[in-house]
């Protein structure tokens, strides 16, 4: 019984443990590009819709935000459209969808569907381990490391191709993803690495070990004790 119950405990324990290593990773930006296959009249624009920002002096697209998705959409005359701001791929999709909905309710005819892509996927990551960037450089592939320029190592993955910085304290920035799943699996790919080439430590591993051991001899010398 009393067997079982230190099992019990150091498994609890262990789950707990296992439950911190949790990775968060968090969609910063998504950037869409469309084409419309035709011109459009920014003067009429900014006549039908005087809250969108339009200084052709200084760049050649208008700026058109929106409230929901928050997102900053610029309009160029040749049709061609970038959405900046989304937190995911269907509300980039969605925030070009409806700024093309409210030209075409002001009178500007466009004619067929816009042809949308996803440019680039910026996310943030925090593995909670600290990192030795300085063995990551040697251990690493394709990374570029110059810490009195800057804190964060560069690491460039072939699959999925994408570039990551990498901080010592455990947070990282991916960008270059096309797809969200291909931050995940970025993440994801990089932390077995650098688990594997004992390139991470965990604030909790020492602690595990000396719970665990802490418990397991408590728990023996109660043992011997009602023996």
């Amino acid at each position: 019984m009393i067997y079982n119950l230190i099992t019990l405990i150091m498994l609890d324990l262990k789950w707990v443990v296992l439950s911190k290593k949790k990775t968060i990773v968090s969609i910063e930006n998504v950037v869409a590009s469309a084409t419309l296959k035709q011109s459009i009249d920014l003067n009429s624009v900014v006549r039908v819709f005087p809250g969108v920002e339009y200084k052709p002096e200084q760049f050649p697209g208008l700026v058109y935000r929106l409230k929901k998705p928050k997102t900053a959409t610029l309009v160029f005359g040749s049709g061609k459209m970038v959405c900046t701001g989304a937190k995911s791929e269907r509300q980039a999709k969605k925030a070009i969808m409806k700024v093309i909905e409210d030209l075409k309710k002001s009178g500007v005819v466009i004619v067929g569907k816009p042809e949308i892509q996803i440019q680039n996927i910026v996310a943030s990551a925090s593995l909670g381990g600290y990192i030795d960037l300085e063995e990551c450089v040697r251990k690493l592939k394709r990374t570029m490391y110059e810490p009195e320029q800057f804190p964060g190592l560069i690491y460039r993955m072939d699959e999925p191709k994408v570039v990551i910085l990498i901080f010592a304290s455990g947070k990282m920035v991916c960008t270059g993803a096309k797809k969200e799943k291909e931050v995940y699996e970025s993440v994801e790919k990089l932390q077995e690495t650098l688990e594997k080439e004992g390139l991470i430590s965990y604030p909790w591993e020492t602690i595990e070990l000396s719970w665990l051991c802490f418990l397991k001899a408590s728990f023996q010398q109660l043992q011997l004790n009602v023996l």
